[in-house]
């Protein structure tokens, strides 16, 4: 990072409306619709400020009916627009799956790749707040086993922006998912990770791209969002005991850079996976699944994972935090991976 860069911090909620508000000014195509999104800015904050810039015309509130405005923002972008429809809260998926799967991701296949759909679905994902079943999930892995779309996930205010910028131009569909708990809002759990650097002028991250936020050279850690902060604090607490942790953020499902997961293994010989979604056919297995594909050989120890468990995620606070990874179990797990 350049001095001019660390001049300005951001949070990650802050970077997000920067990144869409720059977007909108480059290219007029660009338009934001979602519940509370305009007067309100998002309930979390993800579209600040926009309305006042650009009015009503181009961030739009919409009634509560996600199946119609997703649907509509599918409808915009097959005609050239390039629309960022925000569903709440990913959990609510459910009232409006035909929409996002068998026309947003679906259409460009369906039509032989004639007819693209560069729209940009953002969501917010994860627990922690007691917000039980209905508001707590993540469900990445849910979208990324669905072909068509792709998935990202940023961990960074740096992330957010130049992710955000990559899927608003993207002539593909994306699924933006961000954490809660790294946005930075004032009314939830700080979270000293959610600010950081982000330059002024647009960029790009690219998305597909890992990305080894800590160098290591004991054991991987991959995780994604806000496992990734949860991770870096485990490897302060491991490098006491002697014992050097890579954080590798993976920043995106869809495509996975499976390339970087191997060559960390290569390095580390010991591989350990940290996700907020659920264990069984999710994130983590894939991402073991591509270590002994591609880094068998190097491998001292069998890959562990720690996830949530498939059962849906409890109201009771300590029931919740029972059941969601934090830096105690990234400890105890790669303890035990490096005694095994």
């Amino acid at each position: 990072m350049t001095a001019t860069m660390t001049e300005r911090k951001l949070t990650m909620q802050k970077a997000i409306a920067e990144a869409i508000g720059q977007e909108m000014e480059r290219d007029d195509t660009v338009f934001v619709m979602g519940e509370d999104v305009a007067v309100y800015g998002g309930i979390f904050g993800a579209t600040e400020g926009l309305y006042d810039r650009f009015g009503g015309e181009r961030v739009m509130d919409t009634p509560i009916s996600e199946t119609g405005f997703i649907g509509a923002a599918v409808g915009a972008a097959v005609h050239g627009m390039r629309p960022i429809a925000e569903l709440m809260f990913v959990d609510f998926f459910g009232v409006c799956m035909d929409q996002i799967y068998n026309n947003m991701a679906k259409i460009h296949y369906f039509s032989g790749g004639n007819v693209k759909v560069p729209m940009v679905l953002t969501t917010a994902v994860g627990g922690g707040y007691s917000d039980a079943g209905q508001h707590s999930q993540t469900l990445w892995g849910t979208f990324a086993h669905l072909p068509g779309m792709k998935v990202v996930v940023p961990s960074s205010a740096y992330d957010a922006k130049g992710l955000m910028i990559s899927a608003i131009r993207d002539d593909n569909p994306v699924v933006y998912m961000f954490h809660k708990g790294a946005l930075g809002l004032g009314w939830m759990t700080n979270n000293p990770h959610a600010t950081g650097p982000v330059p002024e002028e647009p960029y790009t991250v690219p998305i597909g791209k890992a990305n080894v936020v800590r160098e290591g050279t004991d054991i991987t850690i991959a995780t994604i969002g806000l496992s990734v902060h949860r991770a870096l604090d485990a490897a302060e607490t491991l490098a006491a005991d002697g014992i050097s942790a890579e954080i590798l953020d993976l920043r995106s499902l869809v495509p996975l850079d499976r390339d970087a997961i191997v060559e960390s293994v290569k390095k580390t010989h010991r591989l350990l996976v940290v996700d907020e979604d659920y264990r069984s056919f999710g994130m983590s297995g894939e991402v073991i699944t591509t270590a002994i594909e591609g880094a068998f050989d190097y491998l001292d120890a069998p890959p562990g994972r720690i996830a949530e468990p498939d059962v849906p995620i409890p109201y009771s606070r300590p029931m919740e935090q029972f059941a969601l990874p934090d830096v105690d179990k990234i400890v105890s797990g790669s303890r035990a991976m490096m005694s095994a």
